[in-house]
């Protein structure tokens, strides 16, 4: 096993969305890691689940979509710890629809989580972090950050623009010889409640919720969303102390990583290929 050149034992990390999923993951991780965990979300009795796992952490509810909630968990943090080293931006939620059905409050909806929600994340703890004189920021893109999906523009848009964000914070950092790591995370199919949630998200914005609808989350949540958390858990933080820039999770991830860099024309047919055997699989299901 290599050896880490940048252990998270003894730092003072932040994760967002710690009330289930990959956040909650992390922040066990960390902490069996020997970090000090602060844990954020918007559901409370998820972040109570969570630090009954991790013993002595901090909790803030915080809805990442609010700048300055997300401040005020900063200070609260530094407050708390004396220091912050390192901040995970994880809260995510996820949308299914196309472009043609969206409307500007279903994609604001989304953008104000997954991408403001890190931007937010982001500037609120780097100051700190830069005073830490060993900070790293760690950013929860997806496999969406780089492969484009159908009826997943909202998704893919936040998450290609996380990608894009972390890693021009990367090279500013480099640039200007800060002492602050940065790092883009690209999950693949990890077993959470982001299919389940989306089906929810946009029953309560009023989007028609049909059979193939259902038999769609159901063929995400039993077949594709597979890796179990912890071990997502194991290898970003794994990818954290070795001082990764880019941290992919799962054998999908870096597959589907690949073929788009060589073969990006061929990547956006597949996407179309495996979203009508999709389609395919619904409408059979929803004429049973």
């Amino acid at each position: 096993m290599v050896s880490p050149r940048h252990p998270v034992q003894g730092k003072v990390v932040a994760v967002t969305g710690a009330g289930s999923g990959i956040g909650r993951a992390l922040a066990i991780e960390l902490a069996r890691r020997g970090a000090q965990v602060s844990g954020c979300d918007v559901d409370a009795a998820g972040l109570a689940a969570t630090a009954a796992e991790v013993p002595g952490m901090h909790t803030a509810r915080v809805d990442m979509s609010d700048r300055v909630a997300v401040e005020a968990y900063a200070q609260e943090v530094v407050a708390h710890f004396g220091v912050a080293h390192q901040i995970y931006n994880n809260a995510g939620i996820a949308f299914t629809a196309t472009v043609a059905e969206s409307t500007w409050e279903d994609y604001r909806r989304v953008l104000a989580v997954n991408l403001e929600g890190v931007i937010h994340g982001t500037q609120a703890f780097l100051p700190h972090l830069l005073d830490s004189g060993d900070g790293h920021v760690v950013n929860i893109s997806s496999l969406n950050g780089y492969f484009a999906q159908p009826g997943m523009s909202h998704y893919v848009t936040a998450k290609f623009g996380v990608r894009g964000f972390t890693e021009t914070l990367h090279a500013e950092m480099l640039l200007s010889g800060s002492p602050v790591r940065v790092s883009v995370v690209h999950p693949g199919g990890v077993a959470t409640s982001i299919s389940d949630n989306a089906l929810e998200l946009a029953r309560a914005a009023g989007k028609e919720i049909t059979e193939a609808a259902l038999a769609r989350t159901r063929t995400y949540r039993e077949k594709l969303l597979s890796m179990d958390p912890a071990q997502a858990a194991r290898i970003i933080v794994g990818g954290v102390e070795r001082g990764r820039p880019r941290i992919r999770v799962g054998r999908d991830a870096v597959a589907i990583d690949l073929l788009c860099r060589t073969a990006p024309t061929l990547a956006t047919r597949a996407a179309v290929a495996f979203e009508r055997q999709l389609l395919a699989g619904e409408k059979r299901a929803a004429r049973r």
